[in-house]
């Protein structure tokens, strides 16, 4: 009606994790809730000389409007790089760039979903994809996560129904599980997808984080026809910058050049000049290779930690990479319960009910092992174990 907001807004909630955030600004309390790379290791000086260089060398051209794909040898490395380590043949112009890989998620969401189209996805599934996807009014469909990805069986029987529009995953280290899909459930994705005509949105912001078992090939890499792989600087440079991209193939890119217009004509033009001159000047490699230590130390704390004090009970998950690993509380706690008590403490986390569609998952929980030192994993999680602890003795004495 005249005068008032759009109805999709009244469906369309808050992140809960950016709410969260606010409370951490507090400096008493221990965060395991938001999904922020360590700012131990930005590169801070490597950016500040390939920044000087971007405008000394291309300042004029830094500061004027570009093409809406992207600085091509930005999008040239990016092409390689795939190329090179996923099997993929990769054409730079197979690569867009945007703000981030939410912005990616909103512009893949708006070239194919239509209201009432179903959306495959995890359960759980990362709470950013779900609020990009709620926007265009779909009904969601959750699959559930086992050790080895996702149920196929049931993929493949959810994927057969006729307005089965798009399956969303995150393969590898998913967020908020820490699952990885093994080589066989990828295969078999790829080929149920296929079957179905069904679009793939492959979420894969943690790919170059693996820093236990194999590498894997992308679920888009057994059949890039209706797929679009989603990627990020945010985890392997920083997240200030917001660039990631877009992955498909042309008859797909067109597409999202023209949503992508309509958006923000291009993404921040000096911002990709900067990385890419980042990238030219320092080893990439080297530089995610550290991150890949310290992230794995702090994966192993927090794993020790919780064997150690945990209450045998609660079940968790093992990461082989990325930054997170989910907790499943025993059914009769709730995790939003939990973080009352825990923030109390002046302990964070996320309780698992926003990552889920259907109002479940309330005995569960992420935490986030990236994003602070090993010291505070330490007496973090030890306050958690306490308040896990008196909650079960309260419902025992119930």
């Amino acid at each position: 009606m005249k005068g008032q907001l759009a109805q999709r807004m009244s469906r369309t909630k808050k992140s809960f994790i950016r709410e969260i955030l606010k409370v951490t600004q507090n400096p008493d309390v221990i965060s395991f809730a938001g999904g922020l790379p360590n700012p131990d290791y930005f590169p801070i000086e490597p950016l500040r000389a390939a920044a000087d260089r971007v405008f000394a060398e291309q300042g004029r051209q830094a500061l004027q409007y570009a093409p809406t794909l992207g600085y091509e040898p930005l999008r040239a490395f990016i092409a390689q790089r795939y190329t090179d380590r996923t099997g993929m043949a990769v054409a730079p112009d197979e690569i867009l760039i945007t703000n981030g890989s939410q912005q990616a998620l909103d512009l893949v969401a708006k070239i194919l979903i239509d209201p009432g189209d179903h959306v495959l996805m995890e359960s759980p599934s990362y709470l950013g994809g779900i609020q990009a996807f709620t926007m265009y009014e779909p009904e969601f469909v959750t699959i559930p996560l086992g050790e080895d990805g996702i149920d196929t069986a049931l993929l493949a029987q959810k994927a057969a129904h006729p307005q089965s529009k798009l399956f969303y995953a995150l393969p590898n280290f998913q967020n908020p599980s820490g699952i990885t899909y093994t080589l066989e459930t990828r295969q078999a994705v790829s080929q149920i997808l296929a079957e179905n005509e069904t679009f793939l949105i492959e979420d894969d912001p943690y790919r170059e984080l693996r820093f236990m078992g194999e590498d894997l090939p992308p679920i888009t890499s057994f059949n890039r026809e209706r797929a679009f792989l989603l990627g990020s600087f945010s985890k392997i440079v920083a997240p200030g910058f917001r660039m990631g991209w877009i992955c498909a193939q042309p008859s797909l890119m067109d597409t999202l050049i023209t949503a992508k217009q309509g958006t923000d004509l291009h993404s921040n033009y000096v911002s990709q000049l900067i990385i890419h001159r980042f990238l030219q000047d320092n080893d990439l490699d080297a530089h995610i290779a550290t991150i890949r230590a310290a992230y794995k130390a702090q994966r192993e704390i927090m794993v020790a930690m919780i064997e150690e004090c945990f209450p045998p009970e609660v079940t968790f998950t093992l990461p082989e990479g990325g930054m997170f690993l989910w907790v499943t509380l025993p059914p009769q706690l709730s995790a939003m319960d939990l973080f009352e008590a825990a923030a109390k403490q002046n302990v964070v986390f996320v309780p698992g009910a926003p990552f889920h569609v259907g109002g479940t998952g309330g005995n569960t929980l992420r935490l986030n092992f990236s994003n602070t030192t090993s010291e505070k994993i330490e007496v973090g999680m030890t306050r958690l174990a306490q308040a896990i602890k008196q909650m079960m003795l309260k419902e025992v004495i119930r």
